[in-house]
């Protein structure tokens, strides 16, 4: 518990830093900032990355003459996912570096001829070489913010021909991103705030591109550390790893330990046969009265992996403990090794247990480690960090909790990386205005039909400083302000309607990139947007997050849009003639 709570005091003092450094910045107005925008991390994400059908209706907008009209484009999604009543949105940056890198490469061009229509004239080629994103202004809720469905995510303002041409390639880097992020913070709000939660789901994820994903976006959402290598170096995460059972069973016997000395911590002397002293403390724990209801004899090949490793990380020793018999042999034979280092001045990190049943194994780990610590006089012993894995889930966390254990920190991997209960979100990229005229998407499944216009997105706030309700306006209403009895409806429900007088307003939409204009909000870090997302957690109403039956979130329109949205919707569905 020691090695948690001081790396969680470190996680802290970043999140500090980061807010005194946002605090110098001048936070929520759009800047100029002179620093271009790198590529997107993946080296994948090109102009290519897209559907064929973006770029066929390009060529029809183009050879409509209809590529320059100012169009407006809302990203979001429909449903909550994971059965939830919240999601966290994740991804924005990634596709502002996507439109400020945005560019067609000339063997780009060449491969495009050889698949569009042979129909089609050279010049839009020609063109196709000049698009970017100049002309192009991208506006967002913060990365890390806690999201609900119909609010648009982004809104996106630009040249049609432009503005559509970024559908695909958006919807890839938010749909993933935001899943992943929500299921981590799940997993965090079940494990509680006291538990160390790290991802382990590199080699499970679906390949190297979403392994890289999944590392960033758990870490956002509220993981502490990552075993991937290349995300802690591409994202500065907290990476952790001990070994696996094949270090273990490589094993067979001490001979096969060479190198036996290890100077003491503080130096000035040293061991000369450490090997011998893990077994010397080994033979003292099966002579102790008070541990000989734990164990008798062990697998010795077992004790001299352990003291490999300790030989080669005597101030990080951790091992895996059920490659035999966890409670038999594994756990004996750590403390045989971590007291040998504690008479040396180190002191060993703890366990980790792979399997069985993690809430007895980790309640008798306990109980054996504070008997040694008696038994022995080690101050701290009993304290020994537990890291459980072994394809843990929301559930099996849940479980842990109603049976009770003594689990330090969690290792989870398939099944927070591959979503394993929901493999999509589902966002969805919709025009909503063309050259200043609103459109509609109608349908007869209610869920699928759009907002039209462009809007303004705010969070209402109650008197306890809670969430009420997110509201839409259309873009030239006058904005709500806090004490102001505000009418709040459902966009689509005639009588779901309520009156809110808030107590606080917060806008959520931000210019993340302002085109030529050079106007865009800074990104905060990694570390900052994990603090944002954990805060807002925090915000919301119990009865919203909970995992079974939570209450749903008010989503709302102003009344003056409720009615703009049911008059656009009559006029532009058909009326049915009956004969």
């Amino acid at each position: 518990m020691a090695k948690v709570a001081m790396e969680m005091r470190e996680t802290e003092m970043k999140e500090a830093d980061m807010e005194k450094e946002s605090s110098r910045s001048g936070g929520g107005m759009c800047k100029d900032l002179e620093d271009p925008l790198g590529p997107p991390t993946n080296p994948m994400v090109s102009a290519l990355l897209t559907d064929m059908y973006q770029l066929t209706m390009a060529y029809a907008y183009w050879k409509a003459g209809k590529h320059n009209d100012r169009a407006v484009f809302d990203l979001l999604f429909r449903k909550n996912p994971f059965g939830g009543e919240y999601t966290v949105f994740a991804g924005l940056e990634e596709c502002v570096r996507f439109a400020a890198n945005l560019k067609f490469r000339d063997d780009d061009i060449e491969y495009l001829k050889t698949i569009m229509p042979s129909t089609c004239e050279d010049e839009f080629f020609v063109y196709l070489t000049t698009v970017d994103c100049s002309e192009v202004e991208i506006y967002a809720m913060p990365e890390g913010s806690v999201v609900f469905p119909r609010i648009p995510l982004m809104r996106i303002e630009g040249p049609l021909l432009i503005a559509q041409l970024l559908e695909t390639t958006f919807l890839t880097l938010v749909n993933y991103a935001s899943l992943v992020a929500t299921n981590a913070a799940r997993h965090r709000r079940v494990a509680g705030k006291d538990k160390m939660l790290l991802e382990f789901g590199l080699r499970r994820a679906q390949g190297p591109d979403g392994g890289i994903s999944a590392s960033k976006y758990c870490y956002l959402g509220g993981f502490d550390a990552t075993s991937n290598v290349d995300a802690g170096r591409r994202f500065g995460i907290p990476v952790r790893g001990t070994h696996s059972h094949a270090f273990v069973s490589s094993f067979m016997s001490f001979d096969e330990i060479t190198e036996r000395s290890l100077p003491y911590a503080k130096g000035g002397s040293k061991c000369e046969d450490f090997v011998h002293l893990t077994q010397l403390w080994l033979g003292r724990m099966q002579e102790a009265s008070s541990l000989r209801e734990f164990f008798h004899e062990t697998n010795h090949s077992e004790l001299a992996a352990f003291t490999s490793y300790a030989l080669a990380f005597p101030s990080a020793f951790q091992a895996l403990v059920d490659t035999y018999n966890v409670m038999r042999s594994g756990i004996p034979n750590f403390c045989a090794v971590a007291l040998a280092l504690n008479e040396l001045g180190y002191k060993a990190l703890g366990i980790r247990l792979d399997s069985g049943d993690l809430s007895y194994f980790s309640i008798e780990t306990r109980r054996f480690f504070r008997a040694v610590e008696k038994e022995f006089n080690v101050p701290g012993f009993g304290k020994l960090v537990i890291v459980a894995s072994n394809d843990i889930n929301e559930e099996t966390l849940d479980a842990l909790n109603k049976q009770g254990h003594e689990i330090d920190a969690f290792g989870i991997g398939t099944h927070l990386v591959t979503c394993f209960s929901q493999p999509a979100l589902g966002c969805v990229y919709k025009l909503v205005e063309i050259s200043g005229q609103p459109r509609i998407k109608l349908s007869e499944d209610v869920t699928k039909v759009t907002i039209p216009c462009k809007k303004q997105a705010f969070r209402l706030y109650g008197r306890e400083g809670v969430a009420l309700v997110d509201l839409l306006i259309g873009e030239n209403e006058p904005y709500p302000k806090p004490g102001e009895r505000i009418l709040c409806r459902h966009p689509f429900s005639e009588s779901k309607r309520a009156y809110v007088v808030p107590s606080r307003v917060e806008a959520l939409y931000k210019c993340y990139w302002g085109g030529k204009s050079g106007r865009r909000e800074p990104f905060p870090s990694l570390v900052h947007l994990r603090k944002r997302c954990l805060d807002q957690l925090a915000a919301m109403r119990t009865d919203h997050m909970r995992a079974l039956n939570p209450t749903p979130y008010k989503v709302s329109v102003s009344g003056k849009l409720y009615d703009f949205i049911h008059f656009l919707w009559l006029n532009e569905a058909p009326v049915v003639e009956l004969q």
